[in-house]
Order: structure tokens, then sequence, then C-alpha cells
């Protein structure tokens, strides 16, 4: 089969979709996705997304951002990322996105982050809205649906796009390399549902594909999910980064039983939940870095000699785990614990990609037409390691400059 477009995207996740939507709608657009348009891993955030709360906020994000990443991130990035993050809010929830509100309670009033009633530090526009906040976040800045923030935002965003006619998606259609003329990509070639080979022509490719959980043993990915653009731009000499720079998250469900890992989310200890050893102690600040409390976890289980910890959420409540922690609750019941009245075995698994294919601050890849956002893309905002609930907001801010920058090459055109 073959076919022209304008724009091919590979990948329906997050940044895929975003990057559609914010694309003209003259443009004819190609989506392809090596399973089903559901099973990207955008759909798997539980914690939230980030957004600076103010101008006063600007200066504490930043560096929260920068000490978790090692100081190791590209600054021009950053900044992008949070100058731009009260924007990507005010999109989404035009896109009919609906992040947890306040209660009109009094009580809630008085215990919220601002501390007294009519005294509210936010931005007017996020005003009514409810912060958690997660590991290395100097405060709660982060916005959510229950824990299940991932999945709230990319299936309206994939509603969204499937409402759009100038937009095809083809499933379970496998990219196998791109179309090279004259150092520009030109499109890629994929591999259909049936094993039949796929030719689409474009005017400009991007690569929103994932990360490279399905390479390890241990991931929070969907095992398909294997680096393919990574693969495919080393072929072609494009220019990778940073691909030693793996996150691996502290808290997944232990289990024995092969496949991917359930995510526990590190806004549970954002709320309180606390990492045990053997003998029931606390070990470890819960709201350390990522890597920090990974490494703490594995030297800990090392010292028992055990295969993981303990993670008890009794601090947090019965009622604010039913309410904010729903998936949580219901999956660790299914496996056989009851979270509002024991402590649940976590042992940390692969979970992120901060490296990739290199990309300069509107996500265009070191080939000409080719362009990379999302997980897959390193533009340098996560530096060695992500700061919790950055990536679904990083993977939109920098899809919405590819889309910015492709409709500026089409004007450019005429």
């Amino acid at each position: 089969m073959e076919m022209k477009t304008d724009v091919v995207i590979v990948g329906t996740g997050a940044a895929g979709l975003f990057s559609a939507l914010n694309l003209s709608r003259d443009r004819k657009i190609v989506m392809i996705t090596k399973a089903d348009a559901e099973s990207s891993d955008s759909f798997l955030a539980q914690g939230g997304i980030c957004v600076l709360r103010n101008e006063e906020d600007y200066d504490s994000y930043f560096e929260d951002t920068m000490r978790a990443g090692h100081y190791e991130n590209r600054k021009e990035s950053v900044d992008i990322m949070i100058r731009s993050s009260q924007d990507i809010i005010h999109d989404l929830i035009g896109y009919g996105v609906e992040f947890q509100k306040e209660e009109e309670k009094e009580e809630d009033r008085e215990n919220s982050d601002s501390g007294k009633r009519g005294e509210d530090d936010r931005d007017p526009l996020l005003r009514g809205y409810a912060f958690t906040r997660e590991g290395a976040h100097s405060r709660p800045r982060i916005l959510f649906h229950e824990d299940v923030t991932g999945k709230e935002i990319t299936s309206k965003l994939l509603a969204r796009v499937k409402e759009l006619e100038n937009v095809t998606i083809y499933e379970y259609t496998t990219m196998k390399d791109i179309i090279e003329e004259n150092g520009r990509c030109a499109g890629v070639l994929a591999e259909g549902p049936e094993g039949q080979p796929v030719r689409i022509r474009a005017d400009y490719t991007v690569f929103a594909c994932g990360g490279i959980g399905g390479r390890y043993r241990h991931s929070t990915n969907f095992p398909h999910i294997t680096g393919d653009a990574i693969e495919i731009s080393r072929k072609h000499g494009i220019r990778l980064e940073h691909l030693d720079y793996v996150q691996i998250h502290p808290t997944t469900l232990y289990s024995d039983k092969p496949g991917r890992r359930f995510l526990i989310s590190e806004s549970v200890r954002g709320e309180g939940a606390v990492l045990l050893n053997m003998d029931g102690e606390r070990f470890v600040n819960e709201l350390l870095p990522r890597d920090v409390v990974t490494k703490a976890i594995q030297e800990q289980m090392e010292k028992d000699g055990t295969d993981h910890v303990w993670l008890s959420m009794k601090n947090i409540g019965k009622d604010t785990i039913l309410k904010h922690f729903p998936n949580i609750y219901e999956h660790c019941l299914e496996e056989g614990y009851d979270v509002t009245k024991e402590s649940i075995p976590v042992v940390p698994a692969q979970h992120y990609f901060m490296g990739g294919i290199w990309v300069d601050s509107d996500s265009r890849t070191s080939m000409e037409n080719l362009f990379a956002v999302g997980e897959t893309s390193c533009n340098g905002v996560h530096g060695a390691n992500r700061l919790a609930s950055n990536s679904l907001l990083e993977s939109m801010v920098f899809a919405k400059r590819a889309a910015g920058k492709i409709e500026e090459a089409y004007c450019r055109e005429r």
C-alpha cells in the first residue's frame, strides 16, 4: 500500500495527538501506531501534570527540575516548558480534560496549601483546582484526575483527534524505516496488520513513538514500546543523545509474574505514604528525587536479603485513598492487598527514558523535515533524571512547538 500525506505522525500517545491537534485543519495527517490507539504509555501515567502556579513559583519550579536532573538539563528547554505550562493546561481544559477541583468545604479551605481562606497564590485561571505534590517538588504544583491522569488526558485528546476529518489513524501498523532522499526525511516505511508493506510519503514526519521499556524484564511500560525510532535514527546517522539516561521508578507493585509492572504513583508518597523495611521501620525520606529513593530501596533490599520493601499508606487515610487513588486501591485489591489496612510490597522497575533522539527547542532532529516529540526525543528538559509529573507537560509543550514549526514551513513555501 502506498499513500501520500502532508504529515505522518508515528505514535498515538499524548505527544503525537497534541501534534495533530495543533496542525492546521488544512493538513492531511496520517497517524500510525504499533498496537491499538489506546496502548501508549501516556495512558498509564498516574500522578499528574505539573503547572507553574504563578510567577513567584518560577524559580522554585526551575530549581526543582534542575536539581532532579542533576543540573544536566538544558536550561533553555526547562524555561520553555515552565513558561508554557499554563497555556498547555488551558488547552487541555478546552479539549475537555477534567482535573480535580477543590472541595467546597470550609475545613478543606482551611487545610489547603494556600493557608487561609482568601489567600490563594495561584494564577487566577488555576483557582479552584486542587494540587498534589510528588518527590523532589518543593511545593504542590501538580494537577491530577484521581490516579489516572494520563488516561484522562490522552483519552480526551484521542477523542478530539478522531473528530478531525483531516486525520486518519492506522492501528497495528509498525514503522520499519524512514524514507530518506537527499539527506531529508520524506516519510516512513511500515508494516500493516497482515504484514503487508506500507509506504507513506510525507512532507514532514514526526516521531512520537515512546520509550524503550519493552527492552527490559521489569518495566512499567507496554512491552511493544521498544525504541524503534532510536534504532532507525542510528541507522540513518541521526543525532542521538544520552542513551544511558534511564529512570528507574522506586515503587511498582512487586510480583513474581512476568509482564508489565503496576506503577504505584509517586503522589501516593506525596500524600504521606512511607517506605518500610522488613522490620516495619522507615528507612528513607520518600520525597527525595526518584534515583535517590531507588538507590535507598536497592540498598535496603540487599541489607534485608529481600526482593522488595514495603509501602504503607496508613498515614493517608481511607477516604483520601478511595477518592484520590481508586485505581491503585482496586488493582492492589485484585492482587490480594487492601491498602487501607495493610502495607504492600514494592520494588523499583524501569520507567522512563530521558535520552533519545536529539532535538532542538522546536523539536527538530538533525535530519531535515523530521521531528521527534515525547519520550523518544531528548530536548534536555529532564537532564539525567526526570522530575515527577514533568513528562506529560514536556511532551505536549514541545509537540505544540513542532506543529508550529511545521506550519511556519508551509507558510514560507507559499
